[in-house]
């Protein structure tokens, strides 16, 4: 065990203090899904032309937003817990 100001950490803990990486992919998703709308809502003839008629930067502008917002939302709903050494011990039984 370490002594960290007047809380003594065991380092098993140190597991439920790593970054979730569901905050940075739901973030990144979020964030080039609005941009790809935004640019999707603005195409030239000469693009919609090439995409047979389909505003294709919209739609998967649309679809990274709702991915990134689910990543989000599990992310907020089901944050990383640290189960207790003791569990772990009584689960390799």
């Amino acid at each position: 065990m370490t002594q960290t100001g007047n809380r003594t950490r065991d380092p098993a803990d140190r597991s439920s203090t790593l970054f979730d990486l569901r905050y940075l992919i739901g973030g990144l998703f979020t964030l080039y899904g609005v941009v790809l709308a935004v640019v999707g809502l603005f195409d030239s003839d000469a693009e919609l032309a090439k995409a047979a008629g389909i505003r294709i930067n919209l739609w998967v502008g649309l679809g990274m937003l709702v991915v990134g917002l689910v990543f989000l939302a599990w992310a907020r709903l089901r944050p990383l817990k640290h189960e207790p050494a003791d569990a772990e011990a009584d689960a390799e039984r």
